[in-house]
């Protein structure tokens, strides 16, 4: 710690002062919630030059450039997990899931769902949400579950094909973010 020469005041190097994490964002919400993690990415391809945070694995459905926004926040023992589209097919529903394991090129490779139980058919076991695309292609949702994440466990959110989906059976993997829960 040095002192100002001209007010005598404390004065603290840069270099104690603590960094918060990426996506650390501070209070947000009511009820003292707090935004720990925000994901703003592009959908590009699996096996680009540059690796991407948001992978679409149906082009026709998740053109690539089409823009996803996902926020975590944690508080009292819940988790509050916020998605927002755009620039996806128009009129769609795409069922989202967190799973276990990163994206990549292989759809499969973000594993299975997240579950709070291992092997629980409970309701709350999983976090579940539907995303409702606009004519535009544009969908938020948000859904609340009653835990927070184990960390090191969950690292993705898949959208799955949903209705309609054409060509795509409505499980298929169509589009995964990473995301580290």
């Amino acid at each position: 710690m040095l002192l100002s020469p001209a007010t005598g005041a404390l004065l603290v190097p840069l270099a104690l002062l603590p960094i918060s994490p990426p996506g650390a964002e501070g209070p947000a919400g009511s009820a003292g919630s707090a935004t720990d993690r925000v994901v703003d990415a592009r959908f590009d391809r699996a096996n680009g030059i540059v690796p991407a945070r948001a992978i679409t694995h149906a082009p026709d459905l998740v053109p690539y450039g089409a823009q996803v926004r996902v926020t975590v926040g944690r508080a009292a023992g819940r988790t509050v997990v916020s998605v927002e589209l755009s620039g996806v097919a128009g009129a769609h529903e795409f069922p989202a899931h967190v799973h276990t394991g990163a994206c990549g090129a292989d759809p499969a490779a973000s594993g299975p769902h997240y579950q709070q139980v291992a092997g629980s058919d409970a309701a709350d076991n999983e976090l579940r949400m539907t995303l409702r695309t606009d004519p535009g292609g544009a969908a938020a949702a948000s859904t609340t579950v009653p835990w927070q994440f184990r960390p090191g466990e969950a690292h993705s959110l898949v959208l799955h094909a949903g209705t309609p989906a054409g060509r795509h059976a409505p499980a298929e993997r169509v589009a995964c973010v990473d995301v580290d829960f």
